[in-house]
């Protein structure tokens, strides 16, 4: 981490979580040298990130907290975390996406930021399972007013997850009888080992069903999620095409991730990627 006034609190708290994770603690002075700005600023960053359930304050600074493989942190509680991180993924996913395609997201805090970037884009058809996401479009065509080439968005019945996504078995169902070109899936966690993962068992089942239906499966999920595994895997790495991911990946993941699979860092070159 460098040393800069001007970090915004967004990018202060990333680099702090950042930190805190790659060492497994951190005190509050050595974050005011490195980060340049005064104990208070730092402590009111470890209180908004303890709030979000992403660290522990411990006497004199913070360490990670150790969740269960089966803790699934809300929408609200993940929609502040990587903010930065989670716009370019979605910008350099949106590139990915041709008019008139028929296309699935599912639930999560990056594909929410990824329906953003698609609702000028003509002639979609939208399958999900999150609220959240049916929500992007619908404002979008309430407040525009009906225009031609918006988005169908076709949002599946099931049970409300803390995320925010509908899942179980009338879900399941509803995605069983379709076919999309292109399915945009967030994940809890992402290894080599465990492929995609989730602690949500409902959720993972229709995760599965999402991954069957698609031509195409594209992964978009912040570095965080590298080496985080959950309760319940729902796909192997090789049935992924595509990863989408910040350059807060690092060189050794870059290399394993290039691999197996198509990996595009948001802001790079593709050729710079897989270097």
């Amino acid at each position: 981490m460098s040393e800069n006034q001007n970090l915004l609190a967004e990018q202060r708290r990333a680099l702090i979580l950042d930190e805190v994770r790659r060492r497994g603690g951190v005190r509050v002075n050595e974050l005011t040298r490195k980060l340049g700005v005064s104990d208070m600023t730092v402590r009111r960053d470890l209180d908004a990130l303890a709030r979000q359930g992403v660290l522990e304050k411990v006497h004199g600074g913070a360490v990670p907290v150790v969740e269960a493989s089966t803790h699934e942190p809300g929408f609200e509680a993940k929609s502040g975390l990587e903010l930065t991180a989670k716009e370019d993924i979605a910008r350099a996913a949106a590139e990915l996406v041709a008019p008139g395609a028929a296309i699935a997201l599912s639930g999560g805090t990056t594909t929410y930021a990824l329906a953003h970037q698609l609702v000028e884009l003509p002639d979609l058809t939208v399958v999900t399972n999150s609220v959240r996401v049916a929500d992007v479009f619908h404002v979008a065509q309430r407040t525009s007013g009906p225009r031609q080439g918006a988005a169908t968005v076709v949002l599946t019945g099931g049970v409300r997850t803390p995320s925010d996504s509908l899942v179980g078995p009338v879900a399941d169902q509803a995605i069983a009888a379709l076919h999309f070109d292109v399915l945009f899936l967030g994940v809890h966690g992402i290894s080599l080992e465990a492929g995609l993962s989730t602690p949500n068992l409902a959720e993972a089942e229709t995760n599965r069903r999402l991954v069957q239906s698609a031509r195409r499966v594209v992964v978009v999920a912040d570095h965080t999620k590298w080496g985080v595994v959950g309760l319940s895997s729902f796909a192997k790495l090789n049935q992924v095409d595509t990863l989408v991911t910040d350059r807060g990946l690092s060189a050794e993941a870059r290399a394993q991730v290039s691999e197996q699979l198509r990996l595009i860092v948001a802001g790079e070159p593709e050729d710079a990627a897989d270097s």
